[in-house]
């Protein structure tokens, strides 16, 4: 007879993350080579050594537990292999594989039922792989009581059934609070949230045959990641240092420039005064007469000498009929010309 159910595929029961790495990683598709009851159990008895939904390690992925829950979920198991599950002496992890089914696929008002007599087992393992040790008994009351498991998620308990599940561990004495052995009771108070993919886009990319992030590399505890910020704000701020120091240097550049400026300007009114005295006195090479020599001087002294030599031409001029007057106003280079004339004559 096959365990009352609550009737709902495996699918929407499972964390959808989970549930498609589940199906697409290499270890599940080996599985298909077992196909008998026992040949899981024995599969579980040698491979598994913590019963998470991941794997740790650099390779990130679905952990065997998992997988081979999955494929006991495939099989539909049976009351009677169920018991077998519940009771086997070989490993405390077939145990606690067996728990897990009854978790995701038994109807939740028959839950009680199965888990009653285990509440008080003695039977000590570690559900985590940090190896932190813990009774078959506390692991079974904290499946009960909390909605997340290592950072997945749990089908939810109705209120109703949760209830009586609180007032029968009451009535036993037993802790009704969630221990922390399976992660913490929310999923954003874990300690253990860089066990997992830290998005669903990263613990997808393993579905597409990528590497997941290590823990190592994950943001929120990395220290790699410490070191780099820390790094990168040392480098900004060694370059507010350097940007500070040049502008710093730039303004005291521009004050100096415009006090020299400033001096400039300040002289300027002397400078002009004295370009202007200098414009008043006289220059050498503006006085027309120090400049170039007499050219009236060089002519008189010429007409004097040919006057010796010739005569007066202006008298012989007025005796031979011509005006005076035009004599008069003829100049002296004229009467040059007109005495050497008469004489070649």
């Amino acid at each position: 007879m096959e365990i009352q159910t609550s009737g709902k595929p495996i699918d929407t029961l499972l964390e959808k993350v989970l549930c498609m790495n589940i199906l697409s990683s290499d270890y599940f598709k080996e599985l298909y080579r077992l196909k008998t009851y026992h040949e899981v159990i024995d599969e579980i008895y040698n491979q598994v050594d913590h019963v998470e939904p991941w794997m740790t390690g650099n390779c990130r992925g679905p952990s065997t537990a998992f997988c081979l829950l999955y494929k006991f979920f495939t099989m539909k198991l049976t009351v009677k292999q169920m018991h077998g599950l519940l009771k086997h002496t070989d490993s405390p992890y077939i145990r606690a594989v067996g728990f897990l089914y009854l978790r995701y696929v038994a109807d939740p008002k028959t839950l009680w039922g199965w888990y009653e007599p285990y509440v008080k087992d003695e039977e000590e393992f570690s559900p985590g792989s940090t190896g932190r040790m813990t009774t078959m008994g506390v692991y079974v009351r904290d499946l009960l009581l909390g909605q997340y498991y290592f950072d997945t998620l749990f089908p939810r308990i109705p209120v109703p059934v949760l209830r009586q599940i609180t007032a029968h561990l009451e009535r036993l004495k037993l802790p009704t609070k969630h221990c922390g052995v399976t992660g913490e009771s929310t999923r954003h108070g874990s300690d253990d949230t860089a066990r997992r993919p830290p998005s669903v886009k990263a613990a997808l990319s393993v579905s597409f045959g990528q590497r997941a992030p290590h823990r190592a590399s994950t943001r929120d505890s990395s220290p790699a990641y410490d070191r780099d910020r820390s790094s990168r704000d040392r480098d900004r701020e060694r370059d507010r240092d350097r940007d500070r120091d040049k502008r710093h240097h730039e303004r005291s550049g521009s004050r100096h420039r415009d006090s020299g400026s400033r001096r400039s300007r300040s002289r300027s009114p002397s400078r002009s005064r004295s370009l202007q005295v200098s414009d008043q006195r006289p220059s050498p090479f503006r006085d027309g007469s120090r400049e170039r020599p007499s050219s009236s001087s060089g002519v008189s002294s010429n007409l004097a000498k040919l006057k010796d030599l010739y005569g007066d031409a202006s008298e012989k001029k007025g005796g031979d009929g011509y005006g005076g007057n035009r004599g008069r106003k003829d100049s002296s280079t004229e009467e040059v010309i007109r005495l050497g004339g008469s004489t070649w004559r």
